[in-house]
């Protein structure tokens, strides 16, 4: 049921996980869910604690990513860094490494370091031009990383790129594609605008080739490795926006 309504009602998905808690809070893959429950509300210390607790249960490394991502939302940008950096990062599947890849580029954005988040998602896996589950997203944010910094012409293709491979509309890139076009969308049933509304274009593919060895965030760019489990649950802090 929680894994049913994150989507459509997380709040409502969040309530049920509390109920699951404290029925079966032994249980792993109620910890797991419970987590996910709370990431979607935000409630990022709650969801860290969660996520911790399954992880200790079933030494299943594949929340690591989203472990990573709540330190971001818990104002830590640096615990993200230095989670990126460690050896679990080795151990996770492709799909694991570019999440992790994701969260730790959004970690150099949020301690402003733009071109740092650029040069962190560059990856054989952004090059490619094999679409995969992750492959819209990956360079939406590169697009999106490439527009903060001012290049905006290279963002254009990227965000085309992006366009091509979001197969189930997991991003709004056309929508800001056309943004950078100019381009402006009028109501379909607006009979007075309607022949007014021009249509976006769509850029060229990718084209690279693939490599399949694990990536790691350079050991240069993060301090020593923590244990998760040294920290307990903490009070809830202020969760990010």
């Amino acid at each position: 049921m929680v894994a049913k309504l994150i989507d459509e009602d997380p709040e409502q998905a969040y309530a049920y996980s509390k109920v699951a808690l404290r029925l079966a809070s032994r249980v792993a893959a109620v910890r797991e869910a419970a987590g996910f429950a709370a990431y979607a509300n935000q409630k990022f210390s709650e969801a860290l604690a969660e996520f911790r607790a399954a992880r200790r249960m079933t030494g299943n490394i594949e929340l690591w990513p989203v472990m990573a991502d709540c330190e971001r939302g818990l104002g830590r940008p640096e615990k993200a860094l230095d989670m990126a950096g460690a050896p679990e990062v080795a151990k996770l599947d492709k799909a694991g490494q570019v999440e992790m890849r994701l969260v730790a580029a959004g970690a150099r954005r949020d301690m402003d370091q733009l071109d740092a988040a650029i040069v962190t998602l560059q990856s054989p896996e952004l090059a490619s031009n094999s679409v995969q589950p992750w492959t819209a997203r990956l360079r939406y944010a590169y697009a999106d990383a490439l527009l903060a910094a001012g290049r905006e012409d290279e963002a254009r293709e990227w965000f085309a790129k992006a366009v091509e491979s979001d197969r189930d509309g997991s991003t709004d890139a056309s929508d800001r594609l056309a943004e950078l076009d100019g381009v402006e969308f009028v109501d379909a049933f607006d009979e007075t605008e309607a022949d007014e509304a021009p249509v976006a274009e769509v850029g060229p593919k990718a084209s690279a080739s693939d490599e399949d060895e694990p990536w790691v965030e350079d050991a240069e760019d993060v301090e020593e490795f923590y244990d998760e489990d040294d920290e307990e649950f903490e009070p809830e802090e202020k969760d990010k926006g």
